[in-house]
Order: structure tokens, then sequence, then C-alpha cells
């Protein structure tokens, strides 16, 4: 039932006023923003504007007489909910039966019609691809230079604003000179004289520069473009503080207004440029394709940069490795507090929001705090079975002195990136609920025990996280685990655990989470997660091979272990790490505190 309050039906109809003048029979609103980060800031959040639904994937259209959105099983509760009362008709991805948007288009617009899309906010292969897919469905077209939000969405939010700091070299480990110079050199091998980065945290880690323009993300709204001998960053001067200023100008960086990017790549004057069609737009991709003048011919290839900062040196293994201590500090501190309120009826004063809250304020108190790495999910019971849950004021709910929270968090520290999961008995367990617990917890450890060749693929591990899911026919549809910046997003690619195939190789230096979980719709749901350091095992006539190292320290509960369904070697890799958790955590920890770690810490 429509909710005629709703103002999401309002902006549907102001958004179809502008479309029936602009004769568009539907309009396409993607998740990204002009450099396709996964975190936005609001004044990109145009499929949030005009759907209300906030995930932070999913996709929304608009016809003249109807409204869907599509996205993924992490979304699909949260989406039913945000779209109750409006038109608009949830599409989950992956589930049989569910069309395409293009096919879904083809039945609701008819042949030759004319869709829009803003071409600054989707990828250049992106729109290429839906180009050829709605072509298939009727001949129907695409437009790409309308942003109707300009006309429809009042108090817009700007874009923003707020300053740029420096990142040392004491955390960054290589300078930004060295790094231009290795990039250079891997354009070199793609024959191509010069790049556009848009990427922001590969712009950020190139710059050796941080801010804070995305939530929980310290990165800038800007472009780079390198040319065989300048480098030139597209940003709003506004944000340049004196300091900033002197140091790209020592480093021969040239600044121009963030505007002027599309006049940049029409005055670039070589032979040809690199845009990656995966993060590049299709407005920039456009400009370069039919700029005037001397042409300059497209290499389409992958950002080196992607690959580039996903191996780690010395220096930032070091800064992971002190984050993760002070994170481990914070996170036992937490769970002893915790403990205090398990299994007695006063933990029903503590809630979800709130729970956060006392985590967040304990990483506060450690040496080079800055933020969260992402908003907390903090979900007790039934909510623990929504994957990306977010406690709202609406949502949140108190504990209770049974089941399981499952709590995914993590912060940014001048050093590194933190992010962890553990799912907490709070008391009373139903068999279920240790079931899937200890499956999940299986599925983590086979993952932290494998040995593999050099450059495999996430793909070819991320089975040894489902393989005892499988044979109890469970199973979820997120991946099993992404890369990790260096005070930068928390997740990074492309290496990554994956059911689908992903070829980007894993090598060491590369950190990476292992987090499998089971969700139990309307019951439960558990996860357990570390973040890995990719290190050498041993080199054979067979060539190198590689393992994992725990970078997280942090007890992972015993309570819900079901020991009858663990291998020997499963025993035997927790105690392991235990022992290694309380080794280095203990010497920092009051004795009440190391009290209670012993006790988290003991063998199985």
């Amino acid at each position: 039932m429509l909710n005629n309050m709703n103002p999401i039906n309002q902006r549907l109809e102001d958004l179809r006023e502008v479309m029936r003048r602009e004769h568009l029979a539907a309009f396409i609103f993607p998740s990204t923003d002009p450099h396709q980060g996964e975190y936005i800031p609001d004044h990109w959040k145009g499929r949030e504007f005009i759907s209300g639904f906030n995930g932070s994937a999913g996709t929304a259209v608009v016809t003249l007489n109807s409204a869907a959105l599509w996205t993924d099983s992490r979304y699909f509760i949260a989406a039913e909910d945000q779209l109750k009362g409006t038109e608009f008709q949830l599409m989950k991805l992956k589930i049989e039966g569910t069309p395409t948007i293009p096919e879904w288009l083809g039945k609701e617009c008819g042949p030759g019609a004319e869709i829009g899309i803003d071409g600054t906010c989707s990828s250049a292969n992106s729109v290429k691809d839906l180009i050829a897919d709605l072509r298939k469905e009727g001949g129907i077209t695409l437009r790409t230079n309308l942003d109707p939000l300009r006309q429809i969405w009042t108090n817009r939010p700007p874009i923003p604003e707020h300053p740029v700091e420096l990142f040392p070299m004491e955390y960054a480990g290589e300078s930004t000179a060295s790094k231009i110079a290795r990039i250079r050199e891997a354009l070199r091998k793609e024959h191509a004289d010069g790049m556009l980065m848009s990427a922001l945290d590969d712009i950020a880690w190139t710059l050796n520069l941080r801010g804070t323009d995305v939530h929980c993300n310290p990165v800038f709204v800007s472009y780079l473009l390198i040319a065989s001998k300048d480098v030139t960053l597209f940003i709003n001067k506004a944000k340049l503080t004196p300091e900033v200023s002197a140091y790209l100008k020592a480093e021969n960086i040239k600044v121009e207004d963030y505007e002027q990017v599309e006049n940049g790549l029409r005055k670039y004057f070589e032979y040809n440029v690199l845009l990656d069609p995966d993060e590049v737009n299709f407005r920039l991709y456009d400009v370069v394709r039919k700029k005037d003048g001397p042409k300059t011919e497209i290499v389409e290839a992958e950002s080196p940069v992607k690959r580039m900062k996903t191996v780690k040196n010395e220096t930032e293994i070091a800064g992971f490795r002190n984050a993760m201590l002070k994170d481990g500090i914070a996170l036992v501190k937490f769970l002893h507090w915790l403990s205090g309120y398990i299994g007695k009826p006063e933990i029903s004063q503590l809630t979800e929001i709130s729970i956060d809250e006392k985590l967040t304020s304990l990483r506060a108190e450690q040496p080079l705090y800055r933020d969260i790495s992402f908003d907390t999910i903090a979900g007790y019971g039934t909510h623990a079975a929504i994957v990306h849950y977010e406690a709202t004021p609406e949502t949140d709910i108190p504990l209770q002195p049974k089941g399981m929270l499952l709590l995914d968090s993590g912060a940014q520290y001048l050093d590194g990136t933190t992010d962890i999961t553990r799912t907490i008995a709070l008391g009373p367990l139903t068999e279920e609920e240790k079931r899937i617990y200890t499956l999940v917890l299986k599925g983590h450890i086979q993952i932290e025990l494998c040995k593999f060749p050099n450059a495999s693929s996430g793909t070819q591990i991320d089975i040894l996280a489902r393989k005892d899911m499988w044979r109890e026919g469970l199973n979820y549809l997120h991946g099993t685990g992404h890369g990790v910046g260096t005070y930068l997003n928390v997740h990074e690619g492309p290496h990554q655990f994956r059911m689908e195939w992903k070829p980007a190789p894993l090598v060491a230096g590369m950190t990476i989470t292992d987090e499998p979980g089971i969700y139990l719709p309307d019951r439960c749901g558990a996860r357990t997660e570390n973040t890995l350091l990719i290190v050498l095992f041993k080199e054979t006539e067979f060539g190198k091979f590689l393992q994992f190292d725990s970078l997280t320290l942090c007890p992972i509960d015993k309570t819900p272990i079901i020991r009858e369904m663990m291998l020997p070697e499963e025993i035997e890799w927790l105690n392991g790490y235990h022992q290694r958790v309380f080794d280095a955590l203990s010497p920092h920890l009051s004795d009440e505190e190391n009290e209670w770690l012993s006790k988290a810490c003991a063998a199985l």
C-alpha cells in the first residue's frame, strides 16, 4: 500500500515531470559517484534520495509508471523495510526469476524507448555494457548527459570541502616521487604515456595525502592526471592548507580546480592515455574519445595503482601490527566490560546502539585513533541474520541474557585500518545457534590454515570456508574476504575471497579478511572475522608457496563451540591463536582484564 505522506512518492512525481519534458521513458540511478567509490559523499547519493534505500549497493530504476530497486542478499531484509509505502518493487539479485535491469526495462518501456542515466556517475564499462544490453531489448537507447537531480533535489548537500592533510612518511613508508616513478614504469609496460586516476583511495595513496570527504574513508574528492613529465591534481583549492600546498609544489605536482578535469583531458597533448574503464566515469571517457584537434588514443587497462597499493611495504605492515594491537586492547576492554552483563537480567539495560558507542569510546582512547572504518554492525538475535544490519533509533533493541550478538566493527588509526567480527554468546543457546557458530568457525579456521601457490586466486581458496556448510545444505551469498587499506578504505581490491571467479592474484604483502557467516532469517546469524597478512610459507621445486598470518588480536568466543564438530587441526589452530592473543595483549591490560583474558584464551 502506498503512503501518500512518504516523501519518496513526491520525488518520483517530480522526477517524472523532468522525464516527460526530456522524452525519457525511464531513468537509472546507480549507487556510484564520479569516482566509482563504494562509500560516497552525500552529494551523490541520488539512488538513496529517489528510493529511500540507504544500503551501500543497489540500483534504482524509475519509469513513467513503475519503479524497482535491485540489491544483493546483504540488503534484502533492510531494503524490503525501507521501500515500504513507496512504488518501489524489490528485485533480489542472484535469485532465480529476478530479471536484469535491461530485461525489466524491455517489458516496462517497450521497443525504441529512450532511457536516461547520469554518465558522470557511471563507469565507462558499465555504460557501454548497458548500451549493448538495452539494444537487445527492442533497440532501447541510452542517454547519458542528464542529471535530473539538479532540478528536483532541493537542499542537495554540496561536494565536501574538508581540508586535506599530509600522511607522514613514518606511516607511508614510500615517497610520492617513488610511487609516481613506479606508476610511470607500469604505464610504459602498457605502452601508455599517461593516465587519469579517479579512484579516491588510489589518489590518496599515490600522493601520501588523506582527507575526510567520505564517511569512514580518509580520502578527498579529486582527480589526478599523470603525463610523461607532468602531474596535475584537480581539486577544490580551498581544501589545500598552506602546508599541503607547499608539499605539492615541492613534489612538482600542479593544482587545478576540480571542475577543470574535462578541460585538462581536452588539453592533454600526448599520444595516448590509460583510462581504467571500470574506474573512470563515462563522461570523462567520452571527453577523451571525442576531443577535438590531435586525437588521444585510449589505452583501456586496469589502473596499475590498484595492485600496487594492495602489497604493503615493511613500514605499512608494522603499522598494521601496531593498529591491531591497539584495536585488540580496546576490544578486550570492551569484552571484559560486556562479560559483567552476560547471562544476567541487567543486560537488558544495553542496546545495539549503546554497545556500539561503548566500543567506539574505548577505541577512541587508543593512540593515533582517527575514526571508525565503517558503520558498526551490532545485531542481536534475529538482527544478526541481517547481513549488513545497522541499528537505528527505530530498530535498536535491548540485549537479552540468551542468544548471540554479532558485532562487526573496525577503526581507522593513523598507522593502520582494522576490521573484525566476533559473535558473542549472551546466555543459553539453542543447538541450532551452536551448530551454525561452529560451522562458521570451522570455515574461518580452514582459510587460516591454508597453504597455497604464489599468485593463486581467492576464488580457489574460498571453498575452504564453505565446504562444511555445503555438506549441510547451508551457504552465504557474500564474499568471504576483501583487502584492507593502510589508513585507507576498509574495502580494498581487486583481490578477494569470493565464489564468483576473481582472477586477481594473491601475493605476499597483501592484507585480506577472512569472514564466513551463516544467516538464518528471523532466527539467528553468526560470523567470525580476522584480518590476515599474506606471507611466505616455503619455496620448493614447485615454486613459492604462501600462507596467512592473523593480524587481528582478539579472543574468539569458545562458549558456542560444539567441540565434537571440530577437527584436531582446527582445535590446535584455535588454541595457538589464543595463546598468541594472550601473549600480545596481556602486558597492556589491568589485572582484572588479564584474568578475564586468561579464561577467554584457555585451551579448548
